[in-house]
Parts: structure tokens; sequence; C-alpha cells
């Protein structure tokens, strides 16, 4: 089975070509589970919330890995947790730093930041500045990994496409 994350700074269309996705190859897709959690503590989160959020999003991920016939679509994994316990917090749990070292991907897909910013209550930095410093960082963390990965850009139509040809090439290749 190919798992394939999506990942990049808030507000790139994520959530949208994850769905996309699931729907167009007929698979299942991991919701962020931050979102879910934090609508339902109803406060800002804190550190220790990152940790409940992490065992959360592993624990929708294997639920959902068990429904997926090839592809499994994750909006999202830990290392977007680590950096933004890093950032936030100058830390990161253990646990996630082992779960990230021990638990495999296929592919990224790294949404670029030329999506117009969209308001929502739980994002927390529409600056242009940190968007793009968010965007480094994960590029950077990619490429660490050594897994294979491409940049999706463009317009949700555009985006979508691209990342259709390439995980069906991908697919084909592997």
């Amino acid at each position: 089975m190919l798992k394939v994350v999506i990942i990049g700074p808030e507000s790139t269309g994520k959530s949208t070509l994850a769905q996309g996705l699931a729907e167009y190859f007929g698979e299942p897709w991991v919701p962020e589970y931050a979102r879910e959690y934090i609508d339902r503590i109803g406060r800002d989160y804190l550190y220790e919330d990152l940790l409940e959020i992490a065992k959360g999003q592993i624990r929708e991920e294997n639920r959902l890995e068990n429904a997926a016939r090839n592809l499994l679509f994750c909006d999202t994994n830990l290392m977007v947790i680590d950096v933004w316990s890093k950032h936030k917090y100058g830390q990161t749990d253990k646990w996630i730093i082992d779960t990230i070292k021990n638990r495999p991907y296929d592919l990224y897909l790294l949404t670029d930041i030329d999506m117009p910013w969209e308001e929502d209550p739980q994002r927390e930095h529409p600056d242009p500045e940190m968007r793009a410093y968010f965007f480094e960082l994960y590029a950077k963390k990619i490429k660490q990994t050594k897994v294979p990965y491409s940049l999706i850009s463009g317009s949700k139509k555009e985006r979508l496409d691209k990342a259709i040809k390439i995980i069906q090439a991908f697919y084909e290749k592997g």
C-alpha cells in the first residue's frame, strides 16, 4: 500500500487536496485530527495537548489504513506536530520524535504557499513571511527523510490534476 502525506503550511489546500485525491482514487483519507481535538477542548491548545493530538492522528491513520486497498492519503503527519511544537514551545515530546523515526511513508506532496490565505479560527500565522518560514521548515524536514516528494502549486484544480499524475506515475513505477 502506498501512503501519501499531504503536508505544508496553514491554508495551502491540504485538506481539499487529500479529500479530492481520496475521491478520485476511491480510497480513504485521514483528516487532520488536531482540528477535531481543538474543537472538542474548546480552548487554546497546550504543549501537553500535542501528544494527545499526535496519538489521535496515529490512531486514525491506523484505523483508515485497514480500510485502504492500495492508497492511503494523510492530511498531515507527525512531522507537522514536531514543527509546531518546536516553534511554539521550543521542544517536542519524545514519543512524537520516536514515532516519526519509526513510521514510514512512501510519498510526500508539499503544498505551496501560492494560495491566498483563508481565515480560520484555528490558523495562527497569516503573515506571508511566516507562511514562507513554515514552508521552508517542511521542505527541509521532508528532504531529510529521503522519501520522494513533489511540490504541489497552482489552483485547486491544477493541484489535484498534478497530484493525480504524480501518484499514478509513482504507483505504476513501484
